[in-house]
């Protein structure tokens, strides 16, 4: 009987008589066909299955090809705006372009570099293959980029041109140019490892050296001589433009000059006895006496900084002068106010955030006080540090440059020359001053072999990545071999932080998925809740009715449940505008639902279940504290906590716990400025950290002895994670931490001294040595207040004979003053040593071993006489100690005790009270 055959399509007639012969049953088959029938089979079916893949990559093929058709044709008229200096550089860049994989772009801002590379590619030929992907530092770039370019074009945006920013993607199969952030480029290496999606990348504003820039630029090295095809363009600001050209074997750089008018430099370095307020308003009434009127911008280190200097230059009521602060997280309403017309002048108070992201219009002068407030990771400290550091050269002169743009310009820097050129030429890149352990985990995740060998522009220390690997242990995300573990290829799929991804994981075992996503999304972005300086109170206000005193992770629930009640119940509008009622950000509520609904989708992807479960906050708590490990604390003072490393860290005063702190807290995360602060934090139950922190924990043991209770040898463990001590004295079982020891001391106590009978005699005889025990005796022991202890019954008749020679032979001892008699306790250990096996280190284990060893050998455990006896008295000898003595008709017995310098040292005589009277 044959199988029903079927023919694969195209197959020839000798294929499906081949197929049908190798498809016999086996039954009808000589042992030899049958081999030779199968293997035809197989070769067959491999070969069917490779013509059904050529088939489907000839469609792609075809697919492909139709649709670089399509993106030929709908290929824009372009034109330069010929005002812009690159215009002017347009055939060269070209030229350049086609002949080399990698071409440097620098050039200040003003150039047009940004908005015109793009066209010169699609001039070139580019976009047609494959998209041009150009690349932006922040999202509102992209997109005001992308408008720019579609404008010049004459093309809607999100068709011929469009971007991708996090959550939202304008743009088609047939889009030619696609801004987008960096962020998105390195998702899509996730999907698309050899980037076939795209034919030509530009990396835009590289000098700012992004840990996202630093890892692209590695990454496109790698894979530039798999990809022939594939052309790149980085674009710079003139700031250390020859490093990129030699990261890329020696690429040409082509420098393109900005629309920049001459900038004057006036040092001013700060007085002894001035501080930086004074000097600011110093600086701003020199400015404002000049002939020639313009904003001001001045640079300052933080937020706090910028709330000081306006405060005193509001004191100094200049005319007309309005003052506004710029940082980035103030609310969009009062960001937009920059860019606002208005009469008079501005005094523009910003951080480094207008150094190179925003840039303020109408700025005619700046004061630079030199100094910054920069995020560096200690790899020694394990925390995220934000001090106050002198800037480098480099940004300097970006800072300098902001008012060379209308017309000539005045810089006034705090400080002196002498300082500003010994300062370093360039500011620190991203990957040299952050924790790695993201950056490596998405590594591992593409398999790009051994991290420390991967081409950064600038690589990172051993020390940073050893501390990277640090922390992926610390999550269980890699192996002892630093490979990707089960745990790691989850979180690897997140695009947060990994602590915060390891909360989601541990949430599924706790059922708590759907809080701990709300909180996750939450602390991945900048906190929706503003504080204006003006409305202080007001604010705190409106934000207390959130306010959980026992958690701050809870408030965020809280916040999160409130606010999606209104979102649907009140028009977007309406919503909107409950938010600024309320001190919330509205466009920051909606980046975190849009990042929540990411994350849920990413959780779905990999098996987690999203849905409401009856939890407690303790369930939520501890699904964080598995992403919180090091960020533990215990409050020894009032107020300061000991963290692990011998940290010493205070709660940041806005949390809710600041006024009641707990005992034990964790923090989501600790950052240095004028003190450690923990910020985000809850109080947790110690007791959670020993089974959370398993892998992480030393153990130490103290004080082993034998508890003859329950017959086993215990011991104190001291527990502690990174040298914060989290268990302090728990009695434990010491049989499996250290067995050899354990049996010694079993043997010790339960043998030699007795502990195996619960009626044994207790001897206390402290003048016996060292080696007489720990109550200088043998058959038994008391506690320290001379009270019997309870000892473990055993059934061994060995025992009560061990027990009876032995209290025979001290009596002996007491009674004629000696200490010769008795055999040391090393000859009763090395007795029960030689006989007791290995493996028996507590009472019901050698109970069980006994009961068996005496059916062969019932006297096994029996000392005789001659082993304990030393030095053996004679007859006449023992005969002077007697026990009684007989007075008249009556027999008194006496005791002895050898204990010289004692009340009772000596003999005594038991007398009874009834005839005491007799007694001569």
């Amino acid at each position: 009987m044959r199988r029903g055959s079927t023919q694969a399509p195209g197959s020839s007639q000798l294929e499906k008589a081949q197929l049908d012969k190798a498809q016999l049953e086996p039954a009808q088959l000589e042992p030899s066909q049958l081999e030779i029938a199968q293997s035809e089979k197989h070769h067959l079916e491999k070969a069917q299955q490779k013509k059904s893949q050529l088939e489907k990559l000839q469609t792609k093929i075809e697919q492909s090809c139709q649709l670089a058709h399509m993106r030929g044709l709908q290929k824009p008229a372009i034109t330069y705006p010929e005002e812009l200096p690159i215009s002017g550089k347009r055939d060269e860049i070209r030229k350049l372009l086609i002949a080399h994989p990698v071409i440097i772009v620098a050039g200040e801002t003003g150039s047009g570099k940004t908005t015109q590379l793009p066209k010169i590619c699609l001039e070139a030929g580019r976009g047609v293959t494959g998209l041009i992907a150009h690349t932006q530092p922040r999202r509102i770039a992209a997109r005001t980029v992308a408008s720019r370019i579609a404008d010049e074009l004459g093309v809607k945006l999100g068709a011929a041109v469009g971007y991708q920013v996090r959550f939202k993607d304008h743009s088609t199969d047939h889009t030619l140019i696609k801004l987008m952030t960096d962020g998105i480029l390195l998702a899509d290496i996730q999907r698309d490892r050899f980037l076939n999606r795209y034919d030509t990348i530009i990396i835009d504003e590289a000098h700012e050296r992004s840990l996202n820039i630093d890892f692209l630029l590695g990454y496109l090295k790698r894979i530039l001589s798999q990809r022939p095809d594939l052309k790149l363009i980085i674009t710079s600001a003139t700031i250390d433009v020859e490093r990129f050209s030699k990261h890329f074997d020696e690429a040409p750089v082509i420098q393109v000059s900005g629309r920049t008018y001459p900038v004057e430099y006036r040092y001013r370095p700060m007085l002894e006895d001035r501080d930086v307020n004074e000097a600011i308003n110093a600086a701003v009434e020199e400015l404002l006496g000049l002939p020639q009127k313009g904003d001001i911008l001045v640079f300052l280190s933080g937020e706090r900084e910028i709330r000081e200097a306006a405060l005193s230059l509001r004191r100094c009521q200049f005319p007309h002068v309005e003052i506004l602060p710029l940082y980035a997280r103030l609310n969009l309403a009062e960001q937009n106010r920059i860019f606002q017309p208005h009469r008079g002048i501005r005094v523009v108070l910003a951080t480094n955030v207008a150094e190179t992201s925003l840039t303020v219009p109408g700025i005619r002068y700046v004061i630079d006080t030199g100094l910054v407030r920069i995020s560096r990771y200690s790899y020694r400290t394990k925390v995220q540090q934000l001090p106050i550091e002198p800037i480098s050269q480099a940004s300097a002169n970006q800072r300098a440059g902001r008012c060379g743009r209308l017309s000539d310009g005045i810089c006034i820097r705090l400080y002196s020359q002498d300082d500003y050129e010994q300062r370093p030429l360039f500011t620190t890149p991203e990957i040299l001053r952050t924790n790695l352990a993201a950056v490596i985990l998405q590594m591992l995740r593409l398999r790009i072999g051994d991290v420390r060998r991967f081409p950064f522009l600038e690589p990172p220390d051993n020390r940073q990545v050893n501390d990277g690997f640090a922390l992926l242990k610390e999550l269980k995300a890699v192996d002892k071999k630093e490979g990707l573990s089960a745990t790691g290829r989850k979180l690897a799929h997140f695009s947060v932080d990994p602590r915060l991804a390891t909360m989601l994981i541990a949430a599924q075992r706790e059922n708590c998925v759907r809080e701990v996503l709300i909180i996750v999304s939450a602390l991945s972005i900048q906190d929706p809740r503003e504080r204006p300086a003006d409305k202080r109170e007001a604010a705190d206000q409106q934000h207390r009715q959130w306010r959980d005193k026992s958690s701050d992770f809870v408030s965020i629930l809280n916040l999160w449940d409130h606010f999606e009640e209104q979102r649907q119940a009140l028009s977007r509008n309406q919503f909107s505008k409950y938010c600024r009622k309320s001190f919330v950000s509205y466009m920051r509520m909606l980046e975190w639902r849009d990042l929540h609904h990411q994350l849920h989708n990413d959780c779905r992807q990999i098996g987690i279940n999203v849905q409401r479960n009856k939890v407690d906050h303790d369930d939520i708590h501890r699904a964080l504290l598995a992403g919180l490990l090091a960020h533990v604390g215990f409050r020894q003072e009032a107020r300061e906590y000991d963290g692990v490393r011998n940290r010493k860290f205070y709660l940041f005063p806005g949390s809710g716990l600041a006024a009641k702190p707990p005992k034990w807290v964790m923090c989501a995360e600790l950052i240095e400025t004028s003190r450690l602060y923990g910020h985000h934090n809850a109080g947790i139950n110690a007791d959670w950290l020993p089974a959370l922190a398993d892998h992480l924990v030393r153990k130490n043991y103290s004080e082993p002895h034998y508890d003859s209770r329950n017959g086993q040898v215990m011991a104190y463990e001291k527990q502690t994670l990174y040298g914060l001590t989290i268990v302090e004295r728990r009695r434990v079982r010491y049989g499996t931490i250290d067995p050899k020891v354990c049996r010694e001391i079993f043997i010790q106590a339960a043998l030699v001294e007795g502990a195996y009978l619960k009626s044994a005699q207790s001897i206390n005889d402290p003048n016996r040595g060292p080696n007489r025990g720990q109550n200088g005796g043998r058959s038994g022991s008391r506690d320290s207040g001379g009270k019997r202890r309870r000892e473990k019954p055993g059934g061994g008749q060995f025992a009560r004979h061990n027990a009876d020679l032995l209290t025979h032979f001290h009596d002996l001892e007491e009674r004629m003053r000696r200490r010769d008699i008795l055999a040391d306790d090393a000859v009763l250990y090395q007795f029960s040593d030689q006989r007791v096996p290995l493996a028996v280190v507590r009472l019901p284990t050698f109970e069980r071993w006994r009961r068996t060893a005496e059916k062969a050998s019932p006297r096994l455990l029996f000392i005789n006489r001659e082993l304990l006896v030393n030095k053996a008295p004679t007859q006449h000898e023992e005969a002077q100690f007697p026990k009684v003595i007989h007075w008249g008709d009556i027999d008194y017995r006496l005791s002895y005790r050898f204990d010289p310098g004692h009340s009772e040292d000596g003999v005594s005589v038991e007398i009874p009270l009834d005839i005491l009277h007799q007694v001569p």
